[in-house]
């Protein structure tokens, strides 16, 4: 008869086995609705157990439990820093987009601000996600110390990006996640070439992003399709 090896888990493995308990819930469930005793149950552990961990309770779990998501989010924009701007983004894109769909419930908790656990802390681990991903971008751009019109552009798109998502998925995650991708990938093209027309850092910016896209890339088939459109105002020009 075999006798199966018994491995007693690491302080840090715990920890995450808890983590990733919470977290599971939290993508189905709003905060306030789950309890330390379903965390307990979902990670087969008792709950005097995540009490030893999370001695602080609830509250901090949830907040443990945001910082781990949010680290997986700050790195969704994590990209090598070569080839066209939108292809980048693209990829920065399907990897926020796939954490939302995955974690819907809990990202609408979040970022909509209506948990009775928020605090001060989760709110500022919230907007810290946001400053990250402004950051990366801003690299991406080749402008790691904007001045203020760029930076505003930035930060209105991850806005943009956050408030589509919760729109996704209170419409029943429609359109499809590949066309809200470059829905939003089209937005940022607008908002960038829209900007560059007043301001001389972005028109900087933009032409060498430019410069690395083709004709077949989502640039050159957004310009096509616009054209058409912007050509019914000829006679403003």
């Amino acid at each position: 008869m075999t006798v199966r090896a018994y491995r007693r888990l690491s302080v840090e493995e715990r920890r995450a086995q808890l983590l990733d308990a919470a977290l599971s819930l939290f993508a189905h469930r709003a905060p306030e609705d789950v309890s330390l005793d379903d965390v307990a149950e979902a990670a087969g552990v008792s709950r005097p157990l995540v009490y030893r961990y999370f001695p602080g309770g609830k509250q901090q779990l949830y907040e443990a439990a945001l910082r781990s998501a949010a680290d997986i989010l700050e790195l969704c924009f994590a990209e090598p820093q070569a080839g066209p701007l939108t292809q980048r983004l693209s990829r920065a894109l399907d990897r926020y987009l796939a954490f939302v769909d995955e974690h819907s419930a809990g990202f609408s908790a979040l970022l909509q601000g209506g948990s009775v656990v928020e605090t001060s802390r989760t709110t500022a681990t919230v907007d810290g996600i946001r400053r990250a991903a402004a950051d990366a971008i801003l690299l991406h751009l080749g402008v790691p110390d904007p001045g203020r019109r760029l930076r505003m552009m930035v930060r209105t798109w991850i806005t943009a990006v956050e408030a589509a998502s919760l729109i996704w998925i209170d419409e029943g995650k429609q359109p499809g996640i590949d066309q809200l991708r470059d829905w939003l990938l089209d937005q940022f093209i607008a908002l960038l070439t829209a900007t560059a027309a007043t301001d001389p850092e972005t028109a900087a910016a933009a032409k060498a992003a430019l410069a690395l896209e083709s004709r077949e890339g989502p640039v050159g088939v957004l310009a096509r399709r616009v054209i058409p459109v912007v050509s019914e105002a000829a006679h403003l020009l």
